[in-house]
């Protein structure tokens, strides 16, 4: 893994980009700790045009988007249209919304729009990825959720976008999905676990939580993954700290 390939999420810093003045102050951030590439999310309060320009302004590339759910599904062209103004390729799929995962007729419907949805985006020369939760570790009919969405769509028309803390709250392991999803990967969630003194789970900067991510950054490089993106859904404190902690263990660690 190369440094320019580490990216920050920018849901991270939702609270910190609700306006335009806001989004170029964090973008600058964002830079000086030494990122080169962002995944667009949360808050647009300006164009996807002018995301990318400002973007471009502090030397940020935008590896990817997370587009809205209903946007994916039921308007697949629009999301192609905010790719393009992003300069971007990729998008995920970023939430399971309104999808009953106790019902398989549900659960294949759904599926089955993720994979006409991704054959829009393919055909415009774009990539659909889906981004999971531990939701789709529950089992129906004897096989995991995430495997089912994964085996009833293309490859050519959904890749994926493993989440590693997600994964490790369902149960399943973030190096083997790493490997599971060989020649399916272009985006990786970067995102630690941990325990708190209470015994509940929570998200950690890489390197202070318990997942062996110089293993999962090994197996990803395999699957062929491009894009390493940093997140954390909830910070100790001033986010930007977070980030700063998390980009100096990647490269003190993790790169090459």
């Amino acid at each position: 893994m190369k440094i320019e390939q580490v990216a920050v999420q920018l849901f991270t810093l939702r609270d910190h980009i609700k306006t335009a003045g806001d989004y170029d102050a964090s973008l600058r951030k964002v830079a000086e700790i030494g990122y080169k590439s962002v995944q667009v999310s949360g808050p647009r309060p300006v164009s996807e045009k002018e995301i990318a320009e400002l973007c471009a302004k502090h030397g940020l590339t935008i590896n990817s988007s997370h587009e809205s759910s209903d946007l994916i599904l039921e308007e697949p062209a629009k999301a192609v249209a905010n790719l393009d103004a992003l300069g971007c390729e990729h998008t995920a799929y970023p939430f399971p919304k309104g999808v009953d995962f106790g019902s398989e007729s549900a659960v294949d419907a759904f599926i089955e729009k993720l994979n006409a949805a991704g054959k829009v985006l393919a055909e415009a020369g774009k990539t659909l990825a889906y981004h999971n939760h531990n939701h789709e570790f529950r089992k129906l009919g004897g096989e995991v959720i995430l495997d089912r969405i994964y085996r009833k769509t293309d490859p050519k028309y959904l890749q994926g976008e493993p989440d590693t803390y997600w994964i490790q709250i369902g149960g399943g392991n973030p190096e083997a999905w790493c490997r599971k999803l060989a020649g399916r990967l272009p985006l990786l969630h970067l995102k630690d676990f941990r325990t708190t003194e209470d015994n509940k789970p929570t998200f950690a900067e890489i390197g202070n939580g318990v997942l062996d991510f110089k293993a999962i950054v090994a197996a990803a490089e395999a699957s062929g993954c491009q894009w390493f993106i940093v997140e954390q859904d909830a910070c100790p404190g001033d986010p930007f700290d977070s980030l700063a902690q998390s980009f100096r263990y990647i490269r003190d660690n993790l790169v090459s």
